[in-house]
């Protein structure tokens, strides 16, 4: 049987792929995963996406360099890292979803640049040049509800998000029908197995220096208050009605 080569560009948008049941890694035990992946080569391939926007768009709240050094040199590191530590892997999940729901099953190396690529996915795709504002509808209606008004899910987000220690990312999920405020560390997020912090994420925020530093410093709650007025809210919607 020929293989087939199959290019990924965002997990997030849980996209399906023909597969035999049989060879999916959460159909197998674990010691037959381990042992069956130092003998094959992976068919997925892992590809960097373009911005939706120009590089300055979000002037003046993130600079020009910024977004360009943060998606051509970070973004591309992980994604081209991610590459090299499937290469002779086999049974791979076929989705980046898939790969991170099931992440404790492979080596760390994996895991940091499959979270690398998945996180920065979802955050190029949750702003937008002239974004900002306020939500509307359906995910309205869930913030109030969950929080009890869009400026108390502003102040309890930017909390979250200024205590992290460290790099990592601060998320809103869907959990059980409602949404939650929550963090983690490094490159994990939300979806991973190995995650204390478990959801469906519809929206993100970088909390890693590289994101914010030549603008802001180590002004990082200045850089999150600036942060809201690039958010596109449509598409936020869209990814929560996916989820909910």
């Amino acid at each position: 049987m020929k293989e087939q080569k199959k290019i990924i560009i965002a997990g997030f948008q849980n996209r399906k792929f023909s597969t035999i049941d049989e060879l999916k890694p959460e159909n197998m035990e674990n010691e037959t995963i381990t042992e069956e992946l130092e003998k094959g080569a992976s068919n997925t391939t892992y590809k960097l996406p373009e911005l939706p926007y120009a590089y300055d768009a979000m002037e003046p709240y993130i600079d020009k360099m910024t977004m360009e050094i943060h998606h051509d040199k970070h973004h591309s590191g992980y994604v081209n890292n991610l590459n090299k530590a499937l290469e002779g892997l086999k049974y791979l999940p076929t989705s980046l979803d898939e790969l991170l729901k099931n992440i404790s099953k492979y080596n760390l190396t994996i895991k940091n640049n499959a979270g690398g690529h998945y996180n920065h996915s979802l955050f190029w795709k949750i702003m937008k040049f002239k974004g900002g504002g306020v939500p509307s509808g359906k995910l309205l209606e869930a913030i109030n509800t969950s929080f009890g008004s869009f400026e108390n899910f502003k102040n309890k987000f930017n909390e979250a998000a200024t205590k992290i220690f460290g790099s990592g990312w601060a998320w809103l999920v869907v959990k059980d029908g409602k949404l939650e405020i929550g963090i983690t560390q490094n490159q994990d997020n939300p979806l991973m197995d190995t995650s204390e912090f478990k959801g469906t994420p519809i929206l993100c925020v970088d909390i890693w220096e590289h994101a914010y530093y030549l603008n802001y410093q180590n002004k990082r709650s200045e850089y999150i208050a600036n942060w809201w007025n690039v958010l596109n809210w449509e598409e936020i919607q869209n990814i929560y009605e996916n989820n909910k």
